[in-house]
């Protein structure tokens, strides 16, 4: 089905999130929405789907003008959509997750998990997607969820699939399977929107990519594009993709965990005895899919959350004895994964977010008597040198974007001298140029002498930041690797939950088997 955007425009008071956007979808084809968080994608998609109504503009399908007044009159009209966050019932089976809101009836008008159970197994078996339709959703991976959410929109006889930011919580493994399902859509003629700010899958998968900025279209591309002129189309200037740092240098094991557990409200252990240290001087990533104990571990590390059993020792100090604003004082630098709600405080201006944690120490006070000269100074100098963008340093912080909030936490936490910086998430939100400051500060941080822990679910930066590399599944340390040479598949395999040394025997003979594939190819090429 061709689909066809005509200047959609949709707007929040002030703010213009589309700005007459045209975009053009070709039967059986992929096509790629690339800008960064922010951009206007996901609102974009959200008109598509129904689920707000555009302030201007037209939706075409076959060259017929249509209009949604929900997302029934969208998937009636043959368009699916997968959700950066899956809308599935966890204690629901794959059939029963499949018909919800469309109940196939039986005799008497009862449900019919029948035909949906048939439905799942056909779609299934078509496209290879190995999922059993009375499988409970909860026990079910991230991946096989994911498959679950597009074989719900095919069940709609979608005709073209919507898919947001769809390998945000995939394995890379993961990727490379919803990659090859993407293949088998659009070999049947399903034509796609795939939605992301992933320089290296776009290329991978894409037949055109049209990129975004600020709600605008700022051009189209080519997948044969390299990722240096895709990110400068997406920011609007030059920016360099990797990390200059040296050779870590480091120093003695300055912060150590032991066999440190957490348990949640329903006493499950959300971290689950994991023991690790950092030496001053090197960067430790933690990688993982979002939601294996990573924000936990790093809460218990600040102390937002109590530790059930283990220790955390800073430069000798038992951090478990001390309260939040001790560990502070004690030079934890820490930036939260959510800036909103635990980053800053909304109603408190820029110049007063810039100095929650030192607030009633000098120059920022005196006895009980704060220095506002002193307190807008600081501002100043901190969002000149973090580049943060803003109209006044006295006004909210909630004038800011998402961006330069991020900038403002970060300005906060590495403006101090640190005895630990951790970091969960450090630049999500963050545009392809504000990484790329982003990163050398923390890479500066590192060549001081601080030990850094980078939390992130972006393998890239993990990648390109760390010294080692620890992987957590399930609350629990499934490996620590050197960052030399790392092999990706490894990694991939390691945030599914296999061990290190299992991870390193099946990346290999994964290898070994590619490398005799292409032989085989080469000698039929040869002989031809």
């Amino acid at each position: 089905m061709k689909l066809e955007l005509r200047g959609i425009t949709k707007t929040f008071g002030p703010l213009v999130a589309n700005d007459h956007i045209d975009l053009v979808v070709e039967p059986g084809e992929i096509h790629a929405l690339l800008g960064e968080n922010g951009a206007g994608k996901s609102t974009l998609m959200n008109v598509l789907y129904g689920l707000y109504e555009p302030d201007g503009g037209q939706i075409l399908l076959e060259d017929r003008p249509v209009t949604f007044s929900g997302p029934g009159d969208a998937v009636a009209a043959g368009i699916g959509m997968v959700h950066q966050h899956f809308m599935l019932v966890p204690v629901f089976t794959v059939a029963e997750s499949v018909a919800l809101g469309y109940e196939p009836a039986g005799p008497g008008g009862l449900l019919d998990l029948g035909t949906a159970r048939r439905r799942v197994q056909e779609i299934s078996s078509r496209f290879g997607f190995d999922v059993d339709p009375d499988s409970v959703i909860e026990d079910l991976p991230v991946g096989v969820q994911q498959r679950v959410e597009i074989i719900k929109a095919l069940s709609r006889d979608a005709s073209v699939l919507i898919l947001d930011e769809p390998t945000a919580v995939l394995t890379p493994q993961e990727t490379d399977e919803l990659i090859s399902i993407m293949e088998e859509l659009k070999q049947a003629g399903t034509s796609i929107v795939f939605i992301t700010h992933k320089l290296r899958e776009v290329r991978a998968i894409a037949d055109r990519i049209t990129v975004i900025r600020r709600g605008k279209v700022v051009g189209e591309a080519s997948p044969t594009s390299s990722e240096t002129e895709l990110a400068s189309m997406m920011v609007g200037r030059s920016v360099s993709l990797t990390v200059a740092k040296e050779s870590a240098q480091p120093g003695p094991e300055s912060f150590q965990v032991r066999d440190l557990t957490v348990h949640d409200a329903n006493g499950t252990a959300v971290v689950d005895r994991v023991s690790f240290s950092v030496r001053g001087g090197e960067i430790l990533s933690i990688a993982g899919v979002q939601g294996n104990g990573q924000t936990e571990l790093t809460e218990t590390i600040l102390g937002m959350t109590d530790a059930s059993a283990g220790e955390i020792e800073l430069d000798g100090k038992n951090l478990l004895d001390l309260g939040i604003k001790k560990r502070l004082r004690a030079g934890l630098g820490f930036v939260p994964e959510d800036r909103s709600t635990d980053g800053v405080i909304s109603t408190f201006s820029i110049a007063e977010n810039l100095i929650l944690d030192l607030y009633d120490t000098e120059p920022f006070a005196r006895g009980v008597q704060m220095s506002p000269s002193e307190v807008h100074t600081n501002a100043l100098h901190r969002t000149e040198e973090f580049d943060v963008r803003y109209t006044n340093v006295g006004d909210p912080i909630s004038t800011l974007s998402g961006g330069n909030a991020q900038k403002v936490v970060l300005a906060r936490e590495m403006s101090r001298p640190l005895s630990l910086l951790v970091a969960s998430q450090p630049t999500r939100g963050l545009d392809v140029g504000s990484i790329e400051f982003v990163h050398k500060r923390i890479v500066r941080e590192r060549d001081q002498g601080t030990p850094v822990i980078i939390v992130s679910t972006e393998l890239d930066e993990v990648l390109a930041l760390a010294d080692r590399i620890a992987v957590m599944y399930r609350g629990k340390i499934v490996g620590i690797v050197d960052n030399v040479d790392v092999d990706r598949d490894v990694l991939g395999l390691m945030m599914a939950g296999v061990p290190l040394e299992e991870a390193q025997a099946e990346a290999a003979k994964h290898h070994s088997t590619l490398a005799a594939a292409d032989l085989a190819v080469d000698n039929e090429e040869g002989l031809s």
